[in-house]
């Protein structure tokens, strides 16, 4: 009969151990974003290319190593393979550029979501019971779009650096869920 309290003893601390860690990891890192914002940019980056280099190894095995693929499907996980491992070597050549680049594409590409989703936003207004909230969302939306297209790496750094905001917050909320967690239950 006493195993019952013991297993959901064990299963709470195991969950809270889960959000502490997770939680501490957060802060340390979003930490560590605003403290050096360039460093770890470019420590991303890092990961990144390493992450090129593995997968195009991976698919570059595949396709040379698989007998029950046909010729074209080998040859193209040869070439895809190819072409991840050569963008990550020359992104590890110069992690700093890349970086910037990365940072650059990302605000691009976040911009052009933004208007996107804006002009969605405008699109649908016939449908929507809060017209006005729409709109007001639409406008936000076009007009944060076309900053981040115009400015595409100060937006990058902003979402950066709200990131790091963000996973401090979460990070300090997620280590007291861990120290309040199960206290109702026990």
């Amino acid at each position: 009969m006493h195993a019952a309290p013991t297993s959901t003893k064990t299963a709470f601390d195991g969950i809270r151990i889960a959000i502490g860690v997770g939680g501490s990891l957060a802060l340390v890192v979003g930490v560590v974003i605003l403290v050096w914002p360039g460093k770890t940019a470019v420590a991303v980056t890092a990961l990144v290319a390493a992450y090129a280099i593995v997968a195009g190894v991976i698919y570059a095995a595949i396709g040379g190593l698989s007998r029950t693929k046909g010729g074209w499907a080998r040859v193209g996980h040869v070439l895809l393979g190819l072409i991840f491992i050569v963008a990550g070597v020359i992104a590890f050549t110069s992690l700093g550029q890349t970086a910037v680049w990365l940072g650059a594409f990302l605000g691009v590409l976040v911009g052009i979501l933004w208007i996107v989703e804006g002009i969605v936003a405008l699109s649908t207004l016939s449908g929507t019971g809060s017209r006005v909230w729409s709109i007001v969302f639409a406008i936000f939306s076009i007009v944060a779009g076309a900053v981040l297209l115009f400015a595409p790496l100060w937006g990058a750094m902003v979402l950066w650096m709200l990131m790091g905001i963000s996973l401090i917050v979460l990070g300090v909320v997620n280590i007291v869920r861990a120290i309040t967690f199960g206290r109702m239950q026990r």
